[in-house]
């Protein structure tokens, strides 16, 4: 993928910007944005903005590439406004999937979800059996649903990117997700504050923690080599929340301890554990991720100490 013009929609969010900002030394890039998480303030100036609602018509959709990032982008966010969730992952989805196949883009690589797997603690491949128990897991789902729909009847390269846990920290665009940001960013606010953080239950549960940097990596790995299908992307390693507290007590030299609090989420759809095969990806491209998370949990904690 040389000199291309690509768009990302979700331009101006966490990982969105992110994405936007790398390619943008190479490629010509337009960030599409309706703002209600992202920030034009995270991009570069080199990047193209756009404030414009992925439901609309006439998106900056005739370009070589389009990543597609925008969307409700968890459980309790979603459950806000189910409908609005639904309109903007599903409808926004097949919108823009379209006008960029009318636009004659051919390539799209969008973002999907480890949730829908639930609790597994063993490596998780993209072929085991996945449940919709959740109105985000379903919508994104439907996402993987219709993308295969434009690869089979348009010949569309279509790769949906199942992430795991993603992670930068509030000093980088995690910050305007506010409170859905990362455990690992609330975490280290809280502790650099003296202020204990709060794991739901025991703090036994896990996830597979995946640094942006990675992430955006596998993103423009995908693209690069027209990716179809579905695939994980992950570190193979997983790590429980009293792990990571500790991890950021010793980065930052302090001693706080976590609060035990009952979780708020029902337990028929909390993902207790995650963690990723991510095999497919690096047999396709290469890609594997580089950012260990003992060195990720430095680079979040940098700006506190």
């Amino acid at each position: 993928m040389r000199n291309t013009r690509v768009s990302v929609t979700g331009g101006a969010g966490f990982i969105g910007s992110n994405l936007a900002n790398a390619l943008s030394a190479e490629h010509d890039v337009i960030a599409v944005d309706d703002e209600s998480l992202g920030t034009p303030a995270n991009l570069e100036p080199a990047v193209e903005y756009r404030r414009r609602s992925v439901l609309e018509d006439d998106l900056p959709t005739d370009v070589d590439v389009v990543f597609h990032l925008a969307a409700r982008s968890s459980y309790p966010m979603h459950e806000a406004d189910p409908a609005d969730g639904a309109r903007i992952n599903v409808e926004g989805f097949a919108n823009v999937v379209d006008q960029a196949r009318r636009d004659g883009c051919d390539t799209v690589v969008y973002a999907s979800t480890s949730s829908i797997y639930g609790s597994r603690t063993e490596p998780t491949p993209e072929d085991v059996a996945v449940t919709a128990r959740t109105g985000y897991e379903a919508s994104k789902l439907a996402r993987e649903r219709y993308a295969e729909y434009v690869s089979h009847h348009y010949g569309m390269s279509a790769a949906g990117l199942r992430l795991f846990s993603v992670y930068q920290g509030y000093d980088g665009a995690e910050a305007h997700k506010d409170q859905y940001t990362n455990v690992i960013a609330q975490f280290a606010a809280d502790i650099a504050g003296g202020e204990p953080p709060e794991l739901y239950g025991d703090g036994s549960q896990t996830r597979d923690f995946t640094h942006v940097d990675d992430v955006v990596r596998a993103f423009e790995r995908a693209a690069e080599h027209e990716l179809d299908g579905i695939y994980n992307v992950g570190t193979g390693r997983a790590t429980d929340f009293e792990a990571v507290v500790a991890m950021i007590n010793e980065a930052l030299g302090t001693a706080v301890d976590p609060e035990y609090v009952e979780n708020p989420i029902p337990a028929d759809v909390y993902v207790h554990d995650t963690l990723a095969d991510a095999g497919k990806p690096r047999a396709a491209t290469g890609w594997r991720p580089t950012v260990d998370l003992e060195s990720g949990i430095e680079r979040v904690c940098e700006p506190y100490c």
